[in-house]
């Protein structure tokens, strides 16, 4: 394989936050290479970044994201973004807008969710001065005519999610500091607060953790991130099986794990919804040319969805997620949304 060897130190918040690649490889390569698939393509996720060019061919921003580009002597080429240098930072805040919202703001936008669906404040913590805040103690209750077992099915969707930090919150995505389970506020996490509370039998608990998982969704355009996102989402629900069992989940379970995040936490193109790069040009052939100008090259034609600005009308390939509960397949994403009549 063409690349560089990275032979630098890790940072205090790499060693804090970051999850090895390698190591998930040691616990069992497969749990790796599920959290690199796309399920649309059956191949692996892309790069989708020229942050890796500078190592080799294998990390161009179209190709896929390789086993072993990212384990081995390469273990620590990718990075959460809260390790990441400032000027990669600031590099990629440019290039494709990357923003990661601090965590309290996270808290901030997502308590306003479960307002709306509790009607009522302060559910699951309260503010704490500006950028705090305190997990609420005892048993959450819930208003008449609604269950727990709805509001852990209800979907959640994070767009351009980035490492998932509106989902999880292991971390704060800007300082690097780690949360306590018991803490967090991710959409996820609130979601496994309830489980935890309301399950008392251990074959319950696994039932609707499980639930809590399809339950959320996430894409993002940028390869690293959506793997970023994925581990994130992979440790979070190994934190509370440990919480719940003080012992680790097996083999197994880790899989079917990572099974459902490949699926539910997806690479597209937010603005087709297509998987990225796949958009192409469309060769038109004249079948009325005359013979003398049959050597003529065939005429080329832009994607009709990216020529007119029309997210049904894309030639590349349309990203599908799994629908768990409906229909218990895989769905074009797209098909979510109604086609406008003319």
């Amino acid at each position: 394989m063409e690349a560089k060897t990275i032979t630098r130190e890790r940072t205090e918040i790499e060693r804090r936050i970051d999850i090895i690649e390698e190591d998930i490889a040691k616990i069992d390569v497969r749990l790796l290479k599920l959290l690199l698939q796309d399920k649309t393509t059956k191949k692996n996720i892309l790069w989708c970044t020229t942050d890796y060019e500078n190592l080799g061919s294998v990390y161009d921003e179209h190709n896929q994201i390789l086993l072993e580009a990212i384990t081995g002597l390469f273990y620590n080429v990718i990075q959460p973004r809260a390790a990441k240098s400032k000027e990669i930072q600031e590099m990629r805040s440019k290039k494709r807008a990357e923003v990661f919202t601090p965590s309290w703001v996270c808290n901030d936008q997502n308590n306003l969710i479960d307002d709306a669906w509790f009607g009522r404040k302060d559910v699951f913590n309260r503010p704490k001065g500006q950028t705090a805040w305190i997990a609420t103690e005892g048993k959450i209750e819930f208003p008449e005519g609604k269950t727990w077992r709805q509001y852990v099915d209800d979907k959640r969707l994070e767009i351009t999610c980035g490492e998932a930090p509106y989902l999880v919150s292991r971390y704060d995505t800007t300082t690097g500091d780690l949360i306590p389970p018991f803490a967090r506020v991710g959409l996820f996490d609130r979601k496994m607060r309830i489980v935890t509370e309301n399950c008392e039998m251990d074959d319950e608990w696994m039932k609707w953790s499980m639930r809590a998982l399809k339950s959320v969704y996430g894409y993002e355009f940028q390869g690293d991130s959506v793997l970023i996102a994925r581990e994130n989402l992979l440790y979070d629900y190994i934190d509370y099986y440990k919480e719940r069992f003080h012992a680790e989940p097996s083999l197994n379970l880790l899989r079917e794990v990572a099974n459902i995040i490949a699926w539910n936490i997806w690479q597209m193109d937010g603005l087709k919804y297509v998987v990225p790069y796949s958009c192409h040009d469309e060769e038109t052939i004249d079948r009325q040319l005359s013979f003398a100008d049959w050597d003529k090259p065939a005429e080329r034609k832009p994607c009709p969805g990216c020529a007119k600005g029309d997210i049904h009308l894309h030639n590349g390939i349309y990203c599908r997620i799994f629908d768990w509960t409906n229909k218990c397949k895989s769905i074009p994403f797209i098909s979510l949304f109604k086609k406008e009549e003319a």
